[in-house]
């Protein structure tokens, strides 16, 4: 058996599997990402919270320390703020380059268990960063190994397009060969969350279980908030969103559904820009995330970049975990292979 850790900026998600598949034996979440590095001056909490999270893990399967080959981690954990700072790998980057530069570390020198600890490195564009030229800089940690997984388990069409709809929203490059080309993000779903937590345009959008339960995909009000990023500008169009309540006969699903769109239309612009750095959208593209966000880019993208290509949306958890699993399974095996 081996265990999958995938960390984020709030969240950290540790998997518990055999060798025999990609089954999940067992999954367990914790409220600790790299941000608790920024909270509390280092990283002495995460580690705690990783260390405890597996041994709980482990405790309620009945299964100790001993049992567990590996551990194999990717995405923020790997960076300055996490357990170590691993170096990015310059696109294009595949499966064996990623497994070439994993950072292996004995039991007890990364975390305080007795199990190794492999750390997957996150990739960078290939571009020599300048005032003049910032908008070719791009980073990923953690959606690398996603990529792997939608190569393996979906079998595209080559080149395809990834675009992740998390706390960022980051569109990824995989080219014929099966490699990652590069990517680009903008900082949409941290900024909507902070929105909603932090500004009075959550009370226009509060929506009720019943309401949320009869939630509506329309199109106008969609292409309504994308015309109004494009005229008005992002800040301006969120502003909106209150005005609506109180100028407008609308429904909070309604606001709520133009407050998202805003964002979709505005990552339009990072999409154009991505088709003139040449990213090739002429294969598969996948949107991952939640299923109304998809839904919501899915409308978008079609409308506004006029593709009429295949576009799927991975948006079940389950589904998604996946992805992940797989690519840092297949990287795990790769490393095997190497070291024979």
């Amino acid at each position: 058996m081996f265990i999958v850790i995938d960390s984020g900026s709030s969240a950290t998600r540790i998997y518990l599997l055999s060798f025999s598949g990609n089954d999940i034996i067992d999954k367990i979440v914790i409220d600790e990402g790299v941000n608790s590095t920024l909270t509390h001056g280092s990283n002495h909490v995460l580690r705690q919270a990783m260390a405890q999270g597996v041994k709980t893990l482990l405790a309620r399967n009945e299964k100790k320390q001993q049992d567990i080959h590996f551990i194999i981690a990717s995405g923020m954990i790997t960076s300055n703020l996490g357990l170590h700072e691993v170096p990015h790998r310059v696109a294009p980057a595949g499966i064996e380059d990623l497994a070439q530069h994993t950072l292996s570390f004995a039991a007890n020198e990364l975390l305080a268990l007795d199990i190794p600890v492999k750390l997957i490195p996150g990739i960078r564009n290939q571009t020599t960063p300048s005032w003049e030229n910032l908008s070719g800089i791009d980073l990923m940690r953690g959606e690398e190994t996603q990529a792997i997984g939608l190569l393996l388990g979906r079998q595209p069409k080559l080149p395809c397009i990834m675009i992740e709809l998390g706390s960022t929203t980051k569109l990824i490059a995989i080219d014929q060969q099966g490699k990652i080309t590069g990517s680009i993000t903008s900082l949409s779903g941290q900024v909507y969350a902070a929105i909603l937590k932090h500004t009075f345009l959550s009370s226009s959008i509060t929506v009720t279980p019943e309401e949320e339960m009869e939630e509506k995909i329309d199109p106008k009000i969609i292409d309504a908030a994308c015309h109004s990023v494009q005229v008005s500008g992002l800040l301006r169009t969120l502003l909106m969103t209150r005005f609506l309540q109180f100028s407008f006969p609308t429904t909070a699903p309604q606001r709520k559904l133009f407050l998202e769109s805003a964002f979709a239309g505005d990552d339009i612009t990072t999409f154009i820009n991505a088709q003139h750095q040449g990213f090739d959208f002429h294969g598969d593209i996948f949107l991952i995330g939640n299923a109304q966000r998809c839904e919501i880019y899915h409308h978008v993208i079609q409308k506004q970049l006029k593709i009429n290509n295949a576009l799927q949306i991975i948006s079940d958890e389950e589904q998604i975990d996946l992805l992940v699993i797989t690519g840092a399974s297949a990287i795990a095996n790769t490393l095997r292979t190497l070291h024979r």
